[in-house]
């Protein structure tokens, strides 16, 4: 399935349905632990006998239904199987060990993460004296060491005699001197992870290209990628064909020109595939929700594998000791409600452990651990009965907190007085924005909010304190909310109210209360993804916020697509506009692009390095200068290929 498709469909999903900043490592162990498979075998049997399951109910349905119309055609196949090595041994595998991380100096800290020590596979990294970009198949080093501005390599973002046909190089992250790529195949069905070493002078060199097995991971407001100190992490949902189970299971191979299928090397041994079947419910689909982890010290990557088997939806949110997987299972219509269930995948490789939940997050900006407790934000994506009030209704919100000790084997389960309900909220949740700042949640909707039996002409916010039984704040704002974050100890929304675009600040003390805004008018957002804001602190109470932005008014079709990033001063919650950095080169300019050639994870962001303050914007890098509360244009270089020259002014 292309990309294209695959976006079709998250669009369409969005408009029906559900598709932080610091959280601290807990030391709090779950009481119990989900089962692993003892060996194939046993793995084989489970699947088996789900496999008999779905026959026994399908013919069950064809004799109830056998007077209706036909059913429609069921969904494409997946990829074709790549041929693997003999399976890996049942023998317990080596831990999969991630060390707590420190959390990275501010000076290198150029990505906006929800997790403080985690970072997130972007489009810009900052590598010592270099910024790399990735962009359209292709890696960018621009020098800005000793005060400089010049780009200095291009290559390619795939090996050298590879065929990059249906891949799309979505994600970077640099640790040290290497510079990994994260792509997803069409063609050959898996992730694919190119090793590059930046030289002393900038210079880019491909070291190696692996390929894991996997399958999509592409999110529109996640992200695949993860990094931990010299550990790469990645989520992958991994489909399970049911009559060859071991063709689909996640492996790993070197890529080499000539490369065959039997190199793949199974990385998931039986042992770490953990049961959280749900066999009273209607599997339509079984998935391997696998977390990999992968050493980038190791002169050859070295990836090892844990995954739990379950059903197909799913969230994923990464603490700094483990990974949350949120899965939504099948309808059971014997108890008139939807099943979920909540893993937790400790990194240091310990077993993974489970909760049964009720309703769906609304994406990875939900969840936050925290002082041994998990918290998050839930809805109900169905008509019928919720965990937390009998008969809710469709889009109806919830905050589930829980104490880590509640998980436990299949079996755990949320309980009522886990839930704190969210009364007389409703909104579809393509439209719900929501971030933990500090001690609070904070969510708001980008269209309106609406009671029972009109809409409102405002939007409403709320905030509450999640650890806390007070009731939630409300915030009545005149805009929507396309964004929330955090400034410092406070919160900045973000959205548009007709053509123009609001930025609201929000003082997040003892009570929280609106204060300060700006308005921008005839622009809108131009970035919608967390990694296109970012805010730098210059004191307790104040700082700079950058955003991307796209005209809305007459002159916008003059540069269809053409970005700007804007920059606000904040003091004290008091906004500003201190001014805006600008693209000069049209993105209609042909720029030989030969594979990725769609911007998914956006082509601008606000960048600050010390007191240097930067927008990339396509092809360009624009430096600005800060004099006072404005932000001028100092100079600008355009990096895209065949196109060098630094511009000063």
């Amino acid at each position: 399935m292309s990309r294209n498709v695959v976006v079709s469909i998250a669009l369409g999903a969005v408009l029906l349905a559900a598709c932080a900043p610091r959280a601290t490592p807990s030391t709090t162990q779950p009481n119990h632990r989900l089962p692993a498979f003892q060996d194939d075998a046993a793995f084989e049997k489970a699947l088996s006998k789900v496999q008999q399951s779905r026959q026994r109910r399908q013919a069950e349905a064809e004799a109830l239904y056998s007077s209706a119309p036909p059913p429609p055609p069921p969904p494409s196949p997946p990829p074709a199987p790549m041929a693997m090595a003999d399976a890996a041994a049942a023998s317990e595998p080596a831990q999969l060990s991630v060390a707590a991380p420190a959390a990275a100096p501010a000076a290198d800290t150029i990505t906006n993460v929800q997790t403080q020590g985690v970072d997130e596979g972007d489009i810009v990294k900052k590598a010592g004296d270099y910024l790399i970009v990735l962009r359209r198949g292709r890696l960018f080093s621009i020098r800005i060491g000793d005060g400089g501005l010049r780009p200095v390599a291009t290559v390619d973002a795939f090996a050298p005699g590879s065929d990059p046909s249906g891949t799309w190089y979505d994600e970077m992250l640099v640790s040290g001197k290497d510079v990994v790529v994260i792509g997803y195949s069409y063609d050959r069905g898996g992730t694919e992870v190119g090793v590059f070493e930046l030289g002393d002078q900038g210079g880019l060199r491909h070291r190696a290209t692996y390929q894991l097995r996997s399958g999509d991971y592409y999110s529109q407001r996640n992200y695949a990628s993860r990094l931990i100190g010299r550990q790469l992490i990645f989520y992958a949902p991994v489909p399970v064909r049911l009559d060859d189970p071991e063709s689909h299971l996640p492996a790993l191979r070197h890529w080499r020109p000539g490369a065959q299928p039997g190199e793949f090397k199974r990385i998931l041994p039986a042992n770490r595939i953990f049961d959280a079947l749900d066999t009273s419910t209607q599997l339509y689909s079984v998935v391997l929700h696998t977390v990999s982890v992968c050493d980038l010290a190791a002169a050859e990557l070295d990836c090892q594998a844990t995954a739990v088997l379950g059903s197909p939806s799913r969230e994923f949110y990464v603490s700094q000791d483990a990974v949350y997987v949120w899965v939504n299972g099948s309808s059971d219509p014997k108890r008139n409600r939807a099943t979920s269930s909540v893993f937790r995948l400790p990194l240091d490789g310990a077993a993974p452990s489970a909760l049964r939940t009720s309703g769906s997050p609304i994406d990875q900006m939900s969840f936050l651990q925290r002082d041994g407790y998990l918290n998050v934000l839930v809805g109900s994506d169905y008509e019928g009965q919720a965990m937390w009030r009998d008969q809710a209704q469709a889009g109806e919100l919830a905050l589930l907190r829980v104490s880590l000790d509640e998980f436990g084997d299949a079996a755990a389960s949320a309980r009522r007085e886990h839930y704190r309900a969210l009364p007389g909220i409703r909104v579809g949740y393509g439209s719900l924005q929501n971030r933990y700042v500090g001690d609070w949640l904070l969510l708001g909707s980008g269209a309106d909010w609406y009671g029972e039996s009109e809409r409102s002409p405002a939007s409403t916010a709320l905030a509450l304190r999640y650890a806390s039984d007070a009731p939630p704040q409300v915030l009545a704002l005149p805009h929507a909310v396309g964004r929330i974050e955090a400034m410092g100890q406070h919160a900045l929304m973000v959205g548009p109210s007709g053509n123009d675009l609001h930025f609201s600040g929000v003082r997040l003390g003892e009570h929280a209360a609106l204060e300060g805004r700006y308005v921008y008018p005839s622009v809108a957002e131009g970035d919608q993804r967390t990694h296109g804001f970012f805010y730098r602190p210059t004191g307790e109470q104040d700082g700079i916020a950058g955003l991307p932005i796209l005209r809305t008014d007459a002159r916008a079709h003059e540069a269809p697509g053409q970005a700007s990033v804007v920059y606000l001063r904040n003091r004290a919650l008091r906004l500003s506009r201190m001014g805006q950095l600008d693209a000069r080169t049209s993105p209609s300019v042909d720029d030989g692009c030969q594979v990725s050639c769609v911007d998914w994870y956006g082509n601008a962001r606000p960048i600050f390095i010390g007191d240097r303050v930067f927008a990339l914007l396509g092809y360009e890098l624009v430096e600005g200068r800060i004099d006072g509360d404005a932000i001028r244009e100092r100079r600008r270089v355009d990096f895209g290929p065949g196109r060098t020259a630094a511009i000063s002014q």
